[in-house]
């Protein structure tokens, strides 16, 4: 059976080169071109190789390359010979457009780094428009790709030339104080720095040879610009988009976690509310999640990668990106459950000096923070292949929703569950909405929020309106009793209607309005109004422009 029907192939060339398809002109293609193509490709997700079709879409066919005809199993070997570690393709030859044939080459997805006999290493990458290339595949990411696809760990990498000498005695000491304060492991709080090391696997059982972790973890400076010089950390913060602090801090981990802590902790500052008797503080950045965004970066990072780990600070927000992507495995869909380390001994390092509260649910426990303190979640939506993006909102808390965390966990004597408070924060952000809405904007399925409705409805802090498909969820009187505010009234009293003419008329007077605006206009939460300015967005009445502070929005087209 045919590979590529004449159907498929012009399906394929319709649809132009993508990540995964690739065209090549017969005109002045040699074997090496073939070889490099293929190598290329099988070091991206694989695809077809399609030879006889311009770049611009247009079949000018592959004239014969072995004598009067072309081999498909000629094509096949010389792949396969000329490749290492060899790749096996499919070749395919189809007849198109008036006798004009070309070779459909299908290539998979290579599991480690491939080159060609000759020296050369290629991979697929995107281009600043979306559109396919061939790059270098540079040394530092087959190093990452190979130890990657070996499930072997950076950190046990030996430090050739290492001594014991190149490792500071300080940040034993500091490691031993770590796992002595009560979250950390114990059992090292008096263990010599030999055992240190052989505890936290950094040192090899056979030779005795130190590894990178063990530099990584209590290296003095120039030991690890000799021998990971790429582990270095940069912090700055900005004030109305102009940097005021810029450092870069070449430190081994522990100590450069807790610096960055210091850094952010001078810089921190509250909110308040009275619940009864006793004054609440709302912590712009509390310690816990600078702690696990700070520490989840240095411990997943790609170290073979280049460029320094980045956290910037602004009014709006804290931003930590790490080179290197996601750890193989993870997807942004899959954060929120699954948990696999890049480094399985760092990660294992941090937790016994308690800078990481439980291994493998850093994320998790962040999400959950930034609920209870009435904020949104963690953003991970600029991560790329390169590089692992969070962003942290420090804006405004809804205090309503503080208040009410508070009141029912301590009543109930139970913390709330995360989907329950990204279900019920959302809800308070749309100010209703269905089982199939709910589900798209929080990315679950519909029969898990389902589940989780009925449990709050049980609860009675959700209650329904109306049947059927038309049947959406809203929060109850119960819960705004919980968060001890007029918002139900609030809720009751303007109506989504009356909302959207109340921003659109001040637009018209004033020209444009910000969300703080819209909040105090309709007496709203900063989350509600945020609702209410996107709704009117998607319906083309207004328009965003200006970014973080200076965002702003204005009628379509107006200057």
């Amino acid at each position: 059976m045919d590979l590529v029907t004449p159907a498929d192939l012009r399906r394929l060339v319709q649809a132009g080169e993508t990540f995964t398809t690739e065209f090549k002109r017969a005109r002045g293609l040699n074997d090496s071109d073939i070889v490099n193509a293929v190598v290329c490709m099988a070091n991206g997700k694989g695809g077809h190789l399609l030879l006889g079709v311009e770049d611009n879409g247009d079949i000018t066919g592959l004239p014969p390359r072995h004598g009067d005809r072309t081999d498909p199993d000629r094509l096949r070997a010389l792949i396969l010979n000329n490749t290492e570690p060899a790749v096996a393709t499919e070749v395919e030859l189809v007849q198109i457009d008036e006798g004009l044939e070309v070779a459909a080459i299908e290539i998979a997805a290579a599991p480690s780094p491939v080159g060609s006999k000759a020296g050369v290493f290629l991979r697929r990458a995107t281009k600043f428009d979306g559109s396919p290339e061939c790059v270098p595949y540079r040394a530092h990411e087959i190093i990452s790709a190979g130890l990657s696809a070996q499930g072997r760990d950076y950190a046990e990498t030996p430090a050739r030339g290492a001594r014991m000498s190149d490792l500071d005695p300080r940040e034993f000491d500091s490691f031993r104080r770590l796992c002595g304060d009560g979250r950390g492991d114990r059992g090292l709080a008096e263990a010599d720095n030999e055992d240190v090391l052989r505890a936290l696997r950094v040192v090899r059982p056979d030779t005795g040879e130190l590894t990178l972790g063990a530099v990584l973890l209590f290296g003095r400076e120039s030991a690890l610009f000799t021998h990971v010089p790429t582990a270095e950390v940069l912090f700055q913060e900005s004030t109305e988009g102009e940097i005021t602090t810029n450092q870069q801090l070449r430190l081994p981990l522990f100590r450069v976690a807790e610096r960055i802590r210091e850094l952010i902790e001078v810089r921190n500052t509250e909110q308040e509310f009275v619940l009864g008797l006793h004054r609440v503080g709302v912590p712009r950045l509390p310690d816990g999640i600078v702690r696990e965004v700070v520490a989840n970066a240095l411990i997943h990072r790609d170290y073979s990668e280049l460029g320094p780990i980045a956290v910037r600070l602004s009014e709006d927000q804290l931003q930590v990106s790490s080179p290197g992507g996601l750890p193989p495995g993870i997807t942004l869909r899959s954060l929120l459950t699954e948990s696999r380390p890049r480094s399985v001994i760092l990660a294992d390092a941090f937790k016994r000096a308690g800078l990481v509260d439980r291994y493998g649910r850093g994320v998790s426990e962040v999400y959950r923070q930034l609920l209870r303190l009435g904020r949104d979640g963690p953003d991970y939506s600029a991560t790329s292949e390169k590089s692992v993006i969070v962003d942290i909102p420090t804006s405004d808390a809804d205090l309503e929703m503080v208040r009410f965390v508070i009141e029912y966990e301590e009543s109930e004597g139970k913390r709330l569950t995360l989907l329950h408070l990204r279900i019920l924060h959302e809800i308070k952000a749309m100010g209703d909405g269905s089982i199939s809405q709910l589900a798209s904007s929080l990315d679950v399925a519909d029969v898990t929020v389902r589940g989780d409705l009925a449990r709050l409805t049980e609860l009675g802090l959700v209650e329904p309106r109306g049947s059927g498909r038309g049947r959406r969820f809203h929060l109850t009187a119960a819960f705004y009793r919980k968060a001890a505010s007029s918002a139900y009234v609030r809720l009751q009293d303007t109506e989504p209607i009356q909302q959207d003419h109340m921003v659109l008329a001040y637009v018209d007077q004033w020209g444009s309005i910000t969300r703080s605006k819209a909040a105090e206009l309709c007496r709203l939460s900063p989350l509600q109004a945020r609702t209410t300015l996107r709704r009117l967005v998607d319906a083309g009445e207004l328009e965003l422009r200006g970014e973080r502070r200076g965002a702003h929005y204005v009628r379509p087209g107006r200057n």
